[in-house]
């Protein structure tokens, strides 16, 4: 089949009428094709969304939450459907994509279209000479550029605040996992979005992205992605002075320490390391473990892990699905090899898998723990992205808090301990924008999310993302 643009309402062919493969990595094969677009289709999006802006930015905020509803209420009807469609786009297990992607795919227009009707305006009296109001308008046409990993999921987190907030928006998923994206414009379609209120222009990043991210009248950038891709985003966008909201990558730690609830913690480990693959940006892939408790950490760990059934993502009980593409695969080998090259122990996988029967020819890593490596090396300071954490034990807190801020990331941490104490002190003192205690991936999507370093700038969730697709202006009135 092939997937088609969705601009101004229309369903359309790239204009360069060249279209690229979209592979199955559970089984390796092409089973669609996707637009090969390029600036022409961008420009032809960004007039569109002029055309729709002005009637869109003005309706109220009750009839734009009603368009909202209406695709939540759809992306939840069809759960079963875009759950198949994850994960044979993306390789993850289906149960996954039925418990986690498309029920938060849902929960994200359902959220924002709520979010709106509840807000209120700052107001500060000066004295008893003028009284100051805010007013927040919607800042026009704005792009939201979406990664493979979680696909439907972070493209609506970006979509849902953008389209809340009264702007139109040019969308480009990632060429590597697009059909959620697609279907979502049949949604959008089909409950009456009016045209050009929400473009999805497919293709690669050096194309389309480029092409949004350089758009003159394209006046806010919100990015999921790599670093080094952020970064350029930034070169180009910062002397034009867009809005630029950058979620980026993660090297992220996993404080164990030996007060902790052991079973509830190794339990929480194990899907912190593996969910998805390890493809999650939040995964805890640097496990650092108190020292009375390391040994018997890690061989109830290995333990658990090798229980981790991995193959046919459709499966049912299958846990560790296919990684998303073979030059992702051959990338995590790659570190596999580097790990034992700079001194590190393979515990448990480290080895490609060739499952029997449909799936023979896909892309599928063992889970891997490994161990033995400073935490200054390249395995420990580079975001590897799969099914590969490492472990490394510690003698202090000082020494916890070193190993665990030693990287040039900071989105997430997770702390293991019983004592408050020692909890509320890692929570200030850790350089994450994110911090779980005893928990992790329990979000409430209310509170902002983001990180520090090189993990990003800005921070999405709640009123946080409003906020960022909306200007704040101040009106003084002079009593």
């Amino acid at each position: 089949m092939n997937i088609r643009n969705y601009i101004g309402g229309e369903f359309l062919d790239p204009l360069s009428a060249k279209w690229l493969d979209n592979y199955n990595p559970a089984t390796g094969e092409v089973y669609s094709q996707i637009p090969d677009s390029d600036e022409l289709d961008v420009e032809l999006a960004v007039v569109a969304a002029q055309k729709a802006f002005p009637a869109w930015s003005a309706l109220s905020e009750e009839k734009r939450s009603e368009y909202l509803m209406k695709i939540a209420n759809t992306i939840d009807a069809r759960l079963d459907t875009l759950a198949m469609a994850e994960s044979i786009d993306n390789g993850k297990p289906v149960s996954l994509a039925k418990a986690m992607d498309i029920p938060r795919a849902k929960d994200n227009f359902s959220f924002f279209a709520t979010a709106i009707l509840h807000e209120s305006s700052e107001f500060h009296q000066t004295g008893n000479e003028a009284i100051n109001y805010t007013y927040k308008s919607p800042i026009g046409i704005v792009g939201c550029i979406s990664p493979w990993n979680l696909p439907l999921y972070l493209f609506t987190w970006k979509i849902a605040p953008a389209l809340a907030a009264g702007n139109c928006v040019i969308a480009k998923p990632s060429e590597i996992t697009p059909m959620t994206a697609y279907m979502l414009s049949e949604i959008c379609a089909e409950i009456g979005l009016p045209p050009g209120v929400l473009n999805i222009v497919h293709g690669l990043g050096p194309k389309v992205g480029s092409a949004i991210v350089g758009h003159p009248i394209i006046s806010a950038i919100s990015f999921t992605g790599g670093t080094k891709t952020g970064a350029e985003i930034a070169r180009v966008a910062a002397p034009m002075f867009k809005k630029l909201s950058l979620e980026l990558g993660g090297k992220n730690p996993n404080i164990i320490f030996a007060d902790c609830d052991f079973d509830k913690m190794l339990k929480t480990t194990v899907s912190s390391s593996f969910t998805n693959q390890g493809e999650i940006c939040l995964c805890g892939s640097r496990i650092l473990v108190g020292r009375p408790i390391y040994e018997k950490f890690k061989t109830a760990f290995i333990e658990k892990v090798k229980t981790l059934k991995v193959g046919d993502p459709l499966e049912e009980g299958v846990r560790i699905g296919a990684l998303v593409s073979k030059t992702h695969k051959e990338k995590v080998l790659l570190y596999i090899q580097l790990a034992k090259e700079e001194g590190g122990t393979i515990l448990t996988g480290g080895k490609e898998i060739h499952p029997v029967g449909r799936c023979a020819n896909g892309y599928f890593i063992e889970p891997t723990v490994i161990e033995g490596l400073s935490h200054t090396c390249r395995t420990n300071q580079e975001e590897i992205f799969g099914p590969v954490v490492t472990i490394q034990p510690f003698d202090t807190d000082a020494e916890a808090l070193e190993m665990a801020n030693s990287t040039p990331y900071g989105l997430s941490a997770t702390v293991w301990t019983e004592n408050l104490t020692r909890a509320h002190q890692f929570a200030h003192q850790l350089q994450s924008g994110i911090i779980w205690i005893n928990c992790w991936l329990l979000r409430d999507l209310r509170t902002p999310f983001g990180g520090m370093k090189q993990s990003g700038v800005g921070r999405e969730g709640g009123f946080e993302a409003l906020d960022f697709f909306r200007e704040k202006k101040n009106v003084c009135i002079k009593i």
